[in-house]
């Protein structure tokens, strides 16, 4: 099993007090690694049965789960978006996230959305998204999971006539 000063130092989770809370993406990737062990009451969860309580309160949390693990994997720093509307914000690899005054290397580099294949939206939800990411000076991903749980992504722009 992995330290809690470890999980805290690979931006894992958040502080609180003498306490560290994970989303729930963030349970399933240490537990599918081997680095921690969940329980509930005395039991201790596996992965498939912590997946399956957590589509419970999230529907999306496959499809948020494939990306997530598949940023993670390729070494980039993945936080919750939930404050800004998106399912996450990713930072370059090595970036320490801290609040307030940040460098422009320390920034949000992407705001990602994750989708199923056969997910629809409108033009002015994409639009939304794209303001959002602009707002923060971040660039904005879809992340598409497909049935095979490859992860295909698209960015997308602003553009000003």
């Amino acid at each position: 099993m992995i330290s809690y000063k470890i999980i805290i130092e690979k931006s894992y989770g958040k502080k609180i007090e003498e306490r560290l809370e994970l989303s729930l993406v963030e349970l399933l990737y240490l537990l599918e690694k081997g680095k921690i062990s969940v329980r509930k009451g005395k039991k201790i969860m596996d992965f498939k049965s912590l997946m399956h309580h957590g589509v419970k309160l999230d529907k999306r949390l496959h499809e948020k789960y494939i990306v997530y693990r598949d940023l993670r994997d390729r070494g980039l720093v993945v936080k919750t978006g939930f404050k800004f509307g998106c399912d996450f914000r990713v930072y370059q690899r090595g970036v320490k996230v801290k609040k307030g005054p940040k460098s422009t290397v320390e920034h949000t580099k992407w705001i990602v959305f994750a989708t199923s294949e056969d997910y629809t939206c409108s033009f002015a939800e994409l639009s939304r998204a794209v303001r959002l990411a602009h707002s923060i000076r971040a660039r904005m991903l879809w992340a598409v999971v497909d049935n095979e749980n490859d992860v295909t992504y698209y960015e997308v722009l602003r553009m000003k006539p």
